[in-house]
């Protein structure tokens, strides 16, 4: 019975959406609506689609489950976040505007040469389809675990479908539906959040006020670390962290950035940022409270949970929810799923025609970018299934960990391009971008090897400051004449 109800809520879902792309992009199908959205789209849903673009399927259920090993203490990398929001929004964005960009990358070639461009570019596209491929993975194994093996359904079958929904409503307007359709998928997300919220307030026999005075007493809601400086969760590393991990995955992250260059103005995407910023606190806060109340009812009830923390609210929403709200938390993974993937098929997309292709906002070619958006639909298709072949969780973990690599040159780059005047040798700038994660990888291996200590979040950081050392040695030294 449940799995014909969780079918019927994904045909639902995916008919609203296609109905509110249709609505939004009926009028305008050509390049520049699908790469611009003609600059028009109000900042406030904006503001509220990023919310949902931000939190992937992954992040949906693993965010919960971090209580049980480091506590609140995510919510420290949160607040960074919002500081770093606030660089991008004073930063960034004034540069994007006044050069009218349509990819953020065309900023590498106009400052540095064209293959410091196609670098930027060729790292954004590597980094966003594999993170993606793999967040989509995530997502289409509980679909199929809780749904579609019930049927004898196979898996390629399954991810064959979900992303010929995402291209179907996407392949039109792209980013100008996308921010509509987003927006609904936010709301979505939040909807089924503060019900699944309730449903454990309930199992737990909690009104709000005593939730929040047994919260306040419990070591897990811890969320300051000030004590170890070793640790991870150390405040500095971790607030630091944040604020360079919005810049990275934000303000240099075209699939964000798109969205951020539909609004009419500046001022109207600076007020994006800002309450885009200030939204993500609460929303993470809430996630953090869900996993805290599901450890709770499992402590008191003396359930034995599963061992990967990921795992804990599809296994509440498989055993303890109900019917109802286990609908609302398939549709809350789905609308999670679908508001990370269709941004950032039509991101690949926009930048592959843009960066690789040189096709501009004004061309009229519509066929050459649908035949596009297409062939990156079918390389997500392809990646999925290769790592549902290796059936390996460690390969998803090496996927991020390739992708947290890869952005460090492009902070590197960019921070080299706005804070100095000087301009490295642009043959130089691809080897460069390879050789900082690839001494990165290494140097944290030997430090593992020799003191015990791995790095973490502030990997980015130290990849970006080689990056930077590197471009400044080839202006002083890469530019002289034989």
């Amino acid at each position: 019975m449940n799995s014909y109800l969780i079918l019927f809520v994904l045909i639902g879902y995916f008919a609203l959406l296609l109905l509110v792309s249709y609505i939004t992009g009926r009028k305008a199908t050509d390049n520049e609506a699908f790469f611009t959205a003609r600059h028009s789209s109000p900042w406030w849903v904006v503001a509220i689609g990023m919310v949902g673009a931000s939190i992937s399927g992954v992040s949906f259920v693993s965010v919960p489950g971090m209580v049980g090993g480091i506590q609140f203490s995510y919510m420290q990398t949160v607040f960074g976040f919002f500081i770093g929001y606030l660089l991008i929004a004073n930063v960034l964005l004034p540069l994007y505007y006044r050069l009218q960009l349509t990819s953020i990358y065309t900023y590498l070639g106009q400052r540095f040469g064209n293959r410091s461009y196609t670098t930027g570019a060729s790292f954004f596209l590597l980094s966003k389809t594999l993170g993606a491929a793999a967040r989509l993975y995530v997502v289409a194994l509980i679909l199929q675990t809780m749904v579609f093996d019930t049927w004898k359904v196979p898996f390629w079958l399954t991810i064959t479908v979900i992303l010929l929904m995402i291209w179907l409503y996407t392949y039109r307007s792209g980013i100008k539906s996308i921010v509509w359709t987003d927006t609904l998928q936010t709301i979505v997300m939040l909807a089924a959040l503060v019900i699944m919220v309730h449903k454990m307030l309930e199992m737990n026999g909690l009104s709000a006020g005593s939730f929040i005075d047994e919260l306040s007493t419990d070591a897990k809601s811890r969320i300051f670390v000030f004590d170890d400086w070793i640790s991870k969760q150390h405040f500095v590393k971790q607030f630091f962290s944040g604020i360079f991990i919005a810049v990275v995955m934000t303000g240099l992250d075209q699939d964000m950035m798109q969205k951020n260059l539909t609004c009419r103005n500046l001022k109207d995407a600076q007020k994006n940022m800002y309450w885009y910023g200030i939204a993500f606190i609460p929303f993470n806060l809430l996630f953090l409270m869900l996993g805290w109340l599901m450890l709770t009812f499992a402590q008191t009830n003396g359930i034995t949970l599963p061992a990967a923390g990921d795992q804990l609210l599809p296994y509440f929403a498989q055993h303890f929810f109900g019917t109802a709200v286990m609908l609302m938390f398939v549709t809350g993974i789905i609308a999670a799923a679908f508001s990370s993937a269709d941004s950032a098929l039509t991101a690949l997309t926009t930048s592959f025609m843009v960066d690789i292709l040189k096709v501009g906002s004004a061309d009229r070619r519509k066929s050459l970018r649908m035949s596009i958006h297409a062939a990156i639909s079918l390389l997500f298709v392809m990646i999925v299934l290769i790592i549902r072949q290796m059936n390996d969780r460690s390969i998803i973990d090496t996927i991020y960990v390739l992708v947290s690599y890869t952005y460090g040159p492009l902070l590197g780059m960019f921070a080299f391009g706005l804070f100095t005047r000087l301009k490295p040798n642009d043959r130089h700038v691809p080897f460069l971008s390879v050789a900082a994660p690839v001494i990165c990888y290494f140097g944290n291996e030997l430090s593992i090897r020799f003191t015990g200590y791995a790095f973490g979040y502030e990997l980015l950081l130290l990849n970006g400051f080689l990056m930077f050392t590197g471009l400044y040695i080839s202006s002083k030294y890469g530019n002289k004449k034989s």
